[in-house]
């Protein structure tokens, strides 16, 4: 089953070797992605904060010039998700209080992209406090899933996935804690990666409330790389992690996969289960070793418990409750050491399997709502069902601190829909190339 592409845009590798080539220049390459943006953006509002002036000066110097060996990305025009610090521009997280909070340090990603040849356009769109599956705020108003205007590109790095869906920029930079890479790479039918957790910097990625006072990446969320193709998150990974990430070459033929629909009270939409199981048909056809079930997996309910209190207390920075209750020094050490345990169930199955697959959400893009998705519901299979209970697929990786990659596998309705590829701890790279077997199978 295909899925819908709305650009024959070349990625980011694919770019960089037209521009090392001579087909084009680092300007000519900057002047297209601009073209674009204004072109496409008055529908889909994905880039909000643009520096193409800024850009364009370094496109400029960058002519005539050859990419030196750690330039991988020289001439490539991308954006950044708008809660990552660029110096010069404001880091807003959504809030109008803050429309003037202008950074004066690149944060680390984006100094990293710099130096291997990226040429930053501008920033893409969130929601507030990047806490929905939607992207919209005050500040910047609403973006658009560029296949249906009436849709959510998904959140909280909505703007990041709608701008590489369309063709705007190759890649992007995003985050996620609760789905915030997936979702929206599922809602917009492009790759994206959850690295494993600490893999990937957010240093110069805070909210402006704490001003210099965070120093830490915090618990369970990371950064985490958006494509329109697994070469390209891979080589967004390997360029900008911070610690050694290994390969063990194997071949998706020798893996043996799990595949996982059912999570309890997660329950998954026809329109989102059918384009995974005919994924799943073609990979049986291909003779790939895949299990439907496992005793080795975790106890999932009481791992979605746990998620959801460490999720609200790490987004709350430990503050009070809607019901008054502030946790206490206690309750973090109780979710750690349960975090704990849930990582050593999950290592003991990735003894068996090389990867599980799952949903990334449990539906297609939603429609535009007027408040925050988890605070209303979802349709699934006709029914109205508590959209919070869709984190399960985004905690299912999260809270064990896992590697999750998302790949577009078919669509429904003419959306599309993606399948989440989640590897063991650390084996971030076996995880992606997982994936791009499975594309390889699934898709060409």
């Amino acid at each position: 089953m295909a899925y819908p592409k709305l650009t024959e845009q070349p990625g980011a590798l694919e770019t960089a070797a037209a521009v090392k080539a001579g087909d084009m220049s680092p300007l000519e390459a900057v002047q297209a992605a601009i073209a674009r943006i204004e072109k496409l953006d008055i529908h889909v509002n994905a880039v909000v904060v643009c520096d193409f002036e800024r850009a364009l000066e370094t496109a400029r110097a960058m002519d005539g010039t050859s990419p030196s060996a750690d330039q991988p990305l020289f001439g490539v025009p991308m954006t950044v998700k708008e809660s990552f610090d660029i110096a010069g521009l404001p880091t807003t997280f959504g809030h109008t209080q803050y429309a003037d909070n202008i950074a004066k340090h690149d944060a680390k990603m984006v100094r990293q992209l710099k130096a291997a040849g990226a040429v930053l356009l501008g920033k893409t769109n969130v929601p507030i406090d990047l806490s929905d599956w939607q992207s919209f705020n005050a500040v910047y108003g609403r973006t658009n899933n560029p296949h249906s205007h009436d849709h959510s590109p998904g959140g909280s790095s909505g703007g990041s996935a709608a701008a590489v869906a369309s063709g705007m920029v190759p890649a992007e930079i995003g985050t996620d804690i609760g789905g915030s890479v997936r979702v929206p790479a599922h809602f917009c039918g492009i790759w994206g990666h959850k690295p494993s957790w600490g893999v990937l910097s957010k240093r110069g990625h805070q909210h402006p409330a704490l001003g210099n006072k965070a120093a830490h990446d915090g618990a369970l969320s990371v950064a985490g790389p958006l494509a329109r193709n697994g070469e390209d998150i891979d080589a967004l990974m390997r360029l900008t992690s911070q610690v050694p990430l290994q390969s063990s070459g194997k071949p998706l033929k020798d893996c043996r996969l799990l595949l996982l629909m059912d999570y309890p009270g997660a329950p998954v939409d026809a329109s989102v289960a059918g384009p995974i199981e005919a994924a799943a048909t073609r990979l049986e056809a291909a003779s790939i070793q895949l299990d439907r079930t496992s005793d080795l997996l975790p106890d999932l309910a009481q791992q979605q418990a746990d998620y959801l209190r460490m999720l609200n207390t790490a987004m709350a920075r430990g503050a009070p409750a809607p019901n008054g209750t502030r946790p206490t020094a206690s309750d973090w050490f109780d979710l750690l050491d349960a975090q704990t345990r849930n990582e050593l169930a999950w290592e003991a199955l990735f003894e068996t399997y090389d990867a599980v697959l799952c949903p990334p959400a449990p539906v297609l893009a939603v429609p535009h709502t007027d408040g925050p998705i988890f605070k209303t519901t979802i349709s699934i299979n006709g029914e109205d069902v508590e959209a919070a209970r869709g984190l399960a697929w985004a905690g299912i990786a999260t809270f064990p601190n896992l590697p999750g990659t998302v790949l577009p596998i078919g669509e429904s309705g003419g959306l599309p829909c993606g399948l989440q590829v989640i590897a063991p701890r650390w084996r971030d790279l076996d995880g992606i190339a997982i994936a791009r077997g499975i594309d390889a199978l699934v898709n060409r």
